[in-house]
Formats: C-alpha cells, sequence, structure tokens
C-alpha cells in the first residue's frame, strides 16, 4: 500500500493469504488430502469457478483488450518484432528453471513470469497443472510493479549515452477506422490457424479491443474497461491467495521461483536492446536512420509501464527526444507477443 506497488492485484492476494492461513481453515484428513473449513470452502468455490478453467483470467483479458491502443503498433507494423524479441527472458528461464524443477511443467510455468503479463501467467500456470500458480503469479506481478526499478539499470548498461540520443521521426498517419476493426479480427484468425492453443488467450484479448474500435458499443467498452476489470481482478486476487498456505509458501521454490522472475525481466529487458542495436546494424548497411536501442526494452508485457519509462529515459539524455509513440506501439506489440509466447508454452507442454 504505501509504495503503490501494483495495490489493484497484491492487495487482495495478501488479504486472502490471511484468510487462508487462520487456524482451522484447511485439514489435512489423509496424506496429502486436504479438508477446507469456513471460509476456505468459500475460496474453495471461487477457485474451482474461476481459476481451475482459467475462467477470471480470460474474462480479464477482455478488460484489458478494451483499454489498449493499438494506433501506435498500427502507424508503424515493423514495431512488432521488437515485441517479439522482448520475450527471449520467457526461454532463457526455461531452460534455468528446468535445473532447479525436475518437472518440466513447472519450469515452463515459472519461465512465462518473463511475459510480464499476470493473466497470462496465471493461466499458463494452471493449466499446465503447476503447484506454485500462487507464487508464479505474486512473482508476475511484483515485477511488473517494479519495471521503474529493473528496467533502466540494464538499459544504460547496455546502451551509450549517444545511442539513448538518437532521435526518432514520428510521422503520425492516420489509421482507418476499417483496419482498426479488422486488426483484432485479422489477428484471432491468424493466431488460431497457426496456434490453436493462444484462441482463448488471443480472442478474448482481440474481442475486448473490438468492442473498443467498432464505435457503436461505447457502454459494453466502458464497462469492460472500468467495471468489469477492476471487479474481475478484485476476485482473481483474492481466489489466487488459495494457494498461498504457508506451507506451500514460504518455502525454497517460493525464493528460488522469484530469483528466476527477475531473471527473466532482466533477459527481457536486454534481449529487445541487443535485438535493437543489432537492427540498427542491418538498417546502417541499408543506408537508413538508426533507432533508439532503448525501444527495444519496451517490447515486454507491462502495459504502458515500460513504453514511459523509454520515453522519460530519452527525455533525460535529450529534452526534445519524444520516443513515447514508438515506445508505446512496441509495448502494445509486446502484449499480443507475449500471450502467443504462453500460447506455444501451451503447445509444447501442454
Amino acid at each position: 500500500i504505501k509504495k503503490e506497488m501494483e495495490p489493484t492485484l497484491l492487495l487482495p492476494i495478501g488479504f486472502g493469504a490471511i484468510l487462508m492461513n487462520f487456524p482451522g481453515v484447511i485439514e489435512e484428513v489423509a496424506d496429502g488430502v486436504y479438508e477446507y473449513h469456513f471460509v476456505g470452502e468459500t475460496l474453495e468455490t471461487l477457485y474451482n469457478a474461476g481459476i481451475a478453467n482459467e475462467l477470471f483470467p480470460l474474462i480479464l483479458f477482455i478488460g484489458i483488450g478494451a483499454m489498449i491502443d493499438f494506433g501506435p503498433l498500427l502507424t508503424n507494423p515493423k514495431l512488432m518484432i521488437f515485441g517479439a524479441a522482448a520475450q527471449f527472458g520467457i526461454f532463457f528461464t526455461l531452460c534455468m528453471a528446468s535445473v532447479f524443477f525436475p518437472e518440466i511443467k513447472d519450469a515452463a510455468s515459472i519461465a512465462i513470469i518473463g511475459a510480464a503479463d499476470g493473466p497470462t501467467s496465471i493461466v499458463v500456470a494452471n493449466a499446465l497443472g503447476s503447484n506454485y500458480v500462487g507464487a508464479i503469479t505474486v512473482a508476475a506481478y511484483s515485477y511488473m510493479a517494479l519495471v521503474p526499478i529493473i528496467q533502466p539499470p540494464v538499459i544504460k548498461a547496455l546502451t551509450t549515452k549517444n545511442e539513448r540520443k538518437i532521435r526518432m521521426a514520428y510521422n503520425p498517419q492516420s489509421v482507418s477506422k476499417t483496419t482498426k476493426i479488422l486488426f483484432p479480427i485479422v489477428i484471432t484468425i491468424v493466431a488460431c490457424v497457426f496456434a490453436p492453443s493462444a484462441g482463448s488467450l488471443i480472442g478474448f484479448l482481440m474481442f475486448g479491443n473490438l468492442i473498443r474500435e467498432c464505435g457503436v458499443l461505447d457502454s459494453l467498452s466502458e464497462t469492460a474497461q472500468k467495471v468489469l476489470a477492476n471487479l474481475i481482478t478484485i476476485f482473481l486476487g483474492i481466489t489466487i491467495a488459495f494457494n498461498m498456505t504457508a506451507e506451500q509458501f514460504l518455502s525454497v521454490p517460493t525464493l528460488l521461483i522469484m530469483g528466476l522472475g527477475l531473471v527473466a525481466f532482466i533477459v527481457d529487458t536486454a534481449g529487445g536492446v541487443l535485438f535493437a542495436k543489432l537492427f540498427n546494424v542491418i538498417l546502417k548497411l541499408l543506408g537508413k536512420p538508426p533507432i533508439n536501442p532503448m525501444i527495444g526494452a519496451a517490447g515486454i508485457s507491462a502495459f504502458p509501464m515500460s513504453g514511459r519509462i523509454v520515453h522519460k529515459m530519452g527525455l533525460e539524455e535529450d529534452n526534445q527526444n519524444f520516443l513515447l509513440m514508438h515506445s508505446i506501439g512496441v509495448n502494445v506489440s509486446g502484449q499480443i507477443a507475449s500471450v502467443i509466447a504462453g500460447a506455444l508454452i501451451l503447445g509444447f507442454f501442454g
């Protein structure tokens, strides 16, 4: 509460954890078999209704989709590749996690923290049957809140002052309403054809965006962005705590998950920046102006924080260096890329 670090979700999770750890709430009736009493019964019902079948996080995707404006990405579609490059941390962390967690489904669930997307982390971890859904969720949302602390040192370590000063021309082009309406439909169709496991994740996200862009469902768009998203976030947070009993959460694996989650975020950021620098080498060979490599770091799914951080760092080096539209374009591409990465993990290990 004091630091205002993702309180929307972490506060309900924390309070739910308090409820789940009262004496008498859980009773072990046999080896590994538990009965839940009092408030535990209520949270068990909510868990089975909304988390076990991935309902809550998928509904939340509708609200997230309704909040996102893909205009900056549609204006400059090549930014999509930077969103993909910033997912490298997922696959790097998968290799590391498999060393500490022999169950590949646990390792894959932990790796998806690198998507920097809380709902995707919940869906993947639950679908794979991980024993660490609670810890993975807390790690994902905690590091999303810490993006302003994690990313700047990594970006500065990998770029020179002159690189951070690179200006990028922004020539705003009007994106037609038809394009904005067709975009979520086309993305959904392509995702479902080539990665069927992405159907629910991409479909709900793009459905929310279609509600926003169609122009005839303003009341539904407002409801999805505010009422629906906030309501589901409350239920999601307090229900995730069902997996956060002291026996499950206060353990060495939880500490490992927190450490691996941090590694995932750092490697995501580094991967995005280094790919942008490699892209500059190609642009130089083609005789084209360079891009600011910092925008590669905005490819993680922490929207819009990561995009704003890159813009702020650009202004610190040059008060006339406006990178916001470029970094936000990369940021929203990261939202799509993280969902696709989650679907790939499900496809490989589900």
